[in-house]
């Protein structure tokens, strides 16, 4: 169910026995897709690292996800249409360079590495964090130093909204960094979400 504000997100429960773990967003973006794809039901991973993690409170440890500390929560997946191709990602996506001319960052975490660039982003709410613009290059490095903080928003330059589908047209073909490893190019990006896909154990 769709987090709504005010309400717990999750319940103490362990991960199910026999079942998987990511310890990144690209392992969990793999085992979340091959499940889809297979047409099987919603799937519960346990999650021991990455930027999901991070934003979930995570703490690596593998023994906490069979204890009593164990939090099952219910996360969206993000269905990125690149050029007609269909990409599901779990944590984001990035369009060209950083804070550079026409980028665009898709989040559906709160975190990219050590950068905060979804600082309002939850990944059960049904909906995603999009920040687009285009920075000078002085502009740029001090957003690149306020990003570990989540303090490069609000800036006149920079556009931000929370929503729950959108499409994202280019120029020309740009490159797109999802969950941390997968690389493509692409033009027209049609986003979508879609709810509580998958649970994920942290």
């Amino acid at each position: 169910m769709t987090i709504r504000k005010g309400s717990d997100y999750g319940v103490l429960q362990p991960l199910p026995e026999g079942a998987a773990v990511a310890r990144s967003d690209a392992e969990l973006r793999t085992l979340i897709v091959a499940n889809r794809d297979a047409g099987n039901s919603p799937v519960t991973v346990g999650l021991l690292g990455g930027d999901l993690c991070k934003t979930l409170g995570g703490s690596g440890d593998m023994s906490r996800l069979s204890g009593p500390d164990a939090l099952t929560v219910p996360v969206d997946l993000v269905i990125a249409s690149i050029d007609s191709v269909e990409i599901p990602f779990v944590s984001h996506l990035v369009a060209g360079k950083l804070f550079g001319s026409g980028f665009a960052v898709v989040m559906n975490s709160q975190w990219i590495g050590n950068r905060d660039l979804g600082p309002r982003s939850h990944p059960g709410d049904g909906l995603i964090d999009i920040t687009t613009g285009s920075l000078a290059w002085r502009q740029r490095r001090q957003a690149l130093l306020r990003s570990a903080t989540g303090t490069h928003l609000p800036h006149p330059s920079l556009v931000y909204r929370r929503v729950r589908s959108e499409t994202l047209s280019f120029d020309r073909p740009v490159p797109l960094h999802i969950d941390g490893n997968l690389r493509m190019k692409g033009q027209t990006l049609s986003l979508r979400v879609e709810p509580d896909a998958f649970h994920v154990v942290v």
